[in-house]
């Protein structure tokens, strides 16, 4: 539903061009209850994070620019029946690509740190930097290691509320 191309600074001189695979709903947002949505902009206009976008009137979020910290400012505002509650947590979580430095041998932990939930660790290995390690369990899909990944290898991926974080 959707699909809008990224043009944002950061990709076009990393040369990526493709476009999203998924949209990503604020929280409380669900795909029924959407339909509600008129398009007002109140969501993209008031969120503290800037994160929130229209896309074919809809919102959407774009993570690559910051995080979403379940203020629920959007939910506050929103004038239609669009937000089903207060959620502190997405129904995915993050994932972490094979182009990490870290993987590839250079030193980062730029996602550790920006996680607020301390979601992502680096255990040790000999002869490299160390390797990040996401507990599900302790994620919240916020985003935060997304928009701070300088090689954008961190991505989502779509999980069962219940069996991830039971």
């Amino acid at each position: 539903m959707g699909e809008s191309v990224d043009t944002s600074r950061r990709n076009f001189l990393r040369g990526r061009y493709e476009g999203r695979r998924q949209r990503v709903l604020p929280p409380g947002v669900t795909a029924a209850s959407l339909e509600a949505c008129t398009g007002c902009g109140k969501c993209v206009e008031f969120c503290p994070t800037h994160i929130i976008r229209l896309i074919s009137d809809r919102p959407s979020l774009d993570f690559s620019i910051a995080e979403c910290t379940f203020c629920g400012q959007c939910a506050e505002l929103c004038p239609e029946p669009v937000f089903t509650g207060r959620p502190q947590h997405f129904p995915h979580v993050a994932t972490i690509g094979g182009s990490c430095l870290a993987k590839n041998h250079t030193d980062c932990q730029a996602c550790r740190d920006a996680c607020p939930t301390e979601a992502i660790r680096f255990r040790p290995r000999a002869g490299g930097p160390f390797l990040p390690e996401l507990n599900e369990t302790a994620c919240t899909g916020c985003g935060a290691c997304i928009a701070v990944c300088p090689v954008a290898a961190i991505g989502i991926r779509e999980v069962a509320w219940k069996s991830a974080h039971a």
